[in-house]
């Protein structure tokens, strides 16, 4: 079963998660400087991409640059858009994942997912959070078994213009009930870049 078929009481009940709603748990405020190429076309394609309302438009001309420009801040990292990410058919964990930010500079094959990204259809941002649980659920599965030191995995559901965050920790999911806009672009990046390293906001700017 395709990531896209879990609903959110589906993949909790599956898999037997606690489910947490909460306010913020990102508290990265710090600047992520975004190169000028990236920046201008995400501020020129912006309206744009509303104008079109399409979820092609959105993803290739907003979603994909922000995470582009994750990977060209922390250069070591890798990054992937419709990747295929079978961990195990039999509980369904198996399809092809919008995007997916890995804690490897290994660009040929996913090795260390750490945070899950879903494009939201028809701007339905609560109808994204079941695939992007499986999604999540799939990556500490993966890790796991690879003895992986990655503690927390982390989600996003987005339209693009509107962003979701979630945590997973063991059998715990936490959901960001707020919703954050972008722009502003660099609020978007620092919570985006505190998901692959925390630490890592000490010294981005």
């Amino acid at each position: 079963m395709p990531y896209s078929q879990f609903t959110i009481p589906k993949v909790v009940e599956d898999f037997g998660l606690t489910l947490i709603e909460s306010g913020a748990f990102l508290n990265a405020t710090q600047t992520v400087t975004l190169s000028p190429y990236l920046e201008e076309f995400i501020t020129k394609n912006l309206q744009l991409a509303i104008a079109l309302n399409t979820e092609k438009a959105r993803s290739e001309l907003i979603i994909c640059p922000v995470l582009l420009a994750i990977k060209e801040t922390l250069p070591s990292i890798s990054f992937f858009s419709g990747e295929e990410f079978n961990v195990d058919a039999d509980l369904g964990l198996n399809g092809v994942c919008d995007y997916i930010l890995s804690q490897s500079a290994e660009q040929l094959y996913v090795t260390a997912p750490v945070t899950m990204v879903v494009e939201a259809k028809k701007e339905n941002l609560k109808g994204g959070l079941g695939q992007c649980i499986a999604e999540m659920v799939a990556a500490w599965k993966f890790n796991t078994e690879r003895n992986s030191t990655i503690s927390c995995i982390y989600g996003v559901v987005t339209t693009g213009t509107v962003w979701r965050f979630l945590k997973l920790q063991e059998q715990t999911v936490t959901i960001d009930l707020n919703e954050y806009p972008l722009p502003p672009i660099n609020s978007i990046l620092a919570k985006l870049t505190q998901m692959m390293f925390p630490q890592s906001m000490d010294t981005v700017r």
